[in-house]
């Protein structure tokens, strides 16, 4: 079995801009590549989970997602930085949904896909519903990152009992890194 990071997109790897869908508007957060390659070269595997209501809100379409996840993945890749799989949730909150977060389902798919051990992986994110996502797949840890919605998410008194709270991916990353040394 092996051990994963599970990564919200926007706000957590990408600049937050609402409902964004062209392809050079994709910024990664400072030190995102970086941070991810250090993952990697300690084992982990990288997937992203990623609620893109834009889709079933009708602002774009799921090739819209598609440009933008392939952008995204050409700036990570400059660093050495590689995905597994990208899951995408295009439906809207009010609509039926099997993998929309909180929903664990993705992180399920990819358990039984390519053979991860959900209680030795980690979810970062910078929303309640990422971290509600990670729980109720039974990972071993959840971190809110303050970047993106993350820091309104704090301040809104949301409680994040079972998981850490941290400035930025790059600090995920290290927190990461230090439980995993024996």
């Amino acid at each position: 079995m092996s051990r994963a990071v599970f990564l919200d997109r926007d706000g957590t790897l990408i600049e937050e801009k609402d409902y964004l869908s062209d392809p050079d508007q994709v910024v990664l957060l400072p030190g995102a590549a970086e941070a991810l390659k250090r993952l990697q070269d300690a084992g982990f595997k990288l997937f992203i989970v990623s609620n893109q209501s834009g889709v079933g809100r009708g602002y774009f379409t799921m090739a819209d997602v598609e440009r933008m996840n392939q952008r995204l993945v050409e700036l990570l890749a400059k660093n050495g930085a590689r995905l597994e799989k990208i899951y995408i949730a295009p439906e809207a909150p009010e609509q039926p949904s099997r993998g929309r977060k909180p929903s664990p389902q993705f992180l399920f798919d990819a358990r039984d896909e390519f053979g991860i051990e959900l209680s030795e992986s980690y979810l970062i994110g910078d929303k309640q519903t990422d971290l509600e996502c990670g729980c109720n797949a039974g990972v071993k840890q959840s971190i809110l990152v303050r970047t993106g919605y993350g820091a309104e998410q704090e301040r809104a008194g949301n409680q994040f009992t079972r998981a850490a709270v941290v400035d930025d991916l790059q600090t995920a990353v290290e927190l990461i890194l230090k439980a995993e040394v024996p």
